[in-house]
């Protein structure tokens, strides 16, 4: 039989990674296309020699580039994005060509290629900071800052292109993601890897605030079985939201590491609560979250190593890092 073929944007980042490992155990040929400017070639080490993985070191910007990788291809799973809130209102134009630009030529090259569906990496962030909990896909929208415009905005197109050019899409807004191979780097990234640096150095947690915001934290192996279900399933042209339902302390992450911590000021801009509504989710995919937080912590632990060489923050340089986010948020 015919093995399937499909293309994985992003596909060395920290989702990516493990999407793309999926993919090729459940037996897929996979176009993995990433510009290794966040992704990694470390990420790929357990299986960067499978016969079924060819890997293009092509920007989402080439589109002509794409135009030929996608050739063949049944799905796409479109993941490659600039992330992060400051950064993006430092450079956005970096963050419109990337996340916007960037997913026209990826529908662009769908769309030439009769691509049956794509499946997009929406975010979370698109709810902005003061609506109310837990988010529903109706609940408004409120784009605070140039990351969340920009994915929102290429959410929109993949909408526009199903509705006019009958590409059929599935759109996840994603939460909280969190597991092994999350990004290391950055004093603006996920808390993980602050905190997991920080515990393998024998330093206190830096707890932005008083540590009692809470997170919709979703384990990454969840998120790569959202994304499986969502290309497989018959319901199209979807957007749903993929988190857990339940949302965990910062100040309760800590006890899990189990670590001294120490806080710090509060950073404007940041939402008290992220909370996902997943039943849309569970209805259209047939989806549902199984890594609890406490065993996904317990899996961040085992793989502790992975953030040895992560960029060691405390209470002062951390201050001089992120003092951006106050001058753009305050």
């Amino acid at each position: 039989m015919k093995k399937i073929t499909v293309a994985v944007t992003g596909g060395a980042g920290f989702i990516g990674s493990h999407l793309v490992e999926r993919l090729l155990k459940e037996n897929y040929k996979v176009k993995l296309i990433d510009n290794f400017y966040n992704g990694k070639k470390a990420n790929l080490k357990d299986f960067i020699n499978n016969k079924n993985l060819t890997i293009y070191k092509t920007d989402i910007l080439e589109k002509k580039k794409l135009d030929k990788i996608f050739t063949n291809c049944k799905f796409v799973f479109h993941l490659a994005a600039l992330a992060d809130i400051v950064p993006s209102i430092e450079k956005p134009q970096a963050y419109y060509d990337t996340n916007v630009t960037g997913t026209f030529n990826v529908l662009e090259a769908a769309k030439k290629n009769n691509v049956e569906k794509i499946i997009y990496s929406a975010s979370s962030s698109c709810y902005g900071i003061k609506n109310n909990p837990p988010f529903t896909e109706n609940s408004s929208i409120s784009t605070e800052y140039p990351y969340a415009l920009t994915k929102y905005l290429g959410e929109q197109l993949i909408s526009h292109w199903g509705k006019i050019y009958k590409l059929n899409f599935a759109s996840l807004r994603l939460f909280n993601v969190y597991g092994p191979r999350s990004r290391t780097s950055g004093a603006y990234g996920a808390v993980f890897g602050v905190f997991l640096a920080q515990k393998i150095s024998n330093q206190p947690f830096t707890v932005v605030g008083d540590g009692k915001q809470r997170r919709d934290f979703i384990y990454v192996g969840d998120v790569v079985d959202a994304f499986y279900k969502a290309a497989l399933s018959k319901n199209n042209n979807i957007k749903v939201n993929i988190g857990t339902g339940k949302a965990h302390s910062i100040n309760y992450l800590t006890t899990l590491l189990k670590g001294e911590k120490v806080y710090i000021p509060k950073r404007p801009g940041e939402p008290d609560i992220t909370l996902a509504d997943i039943k849309l989710a569970k209805k259209l995919i047939k989806w549902k979250p199984t890594t609890s937080f406490e065993n996904g912590v317990e899996i961040m632990l085992k793989n502790i190593d992975n953030w040895i060489n992560a960029p060691l923050w405390n209470k002062n340089n951390i201050s001089k890092a992120t003092k951006n986010w106050f001058k753009y948020l305050s």
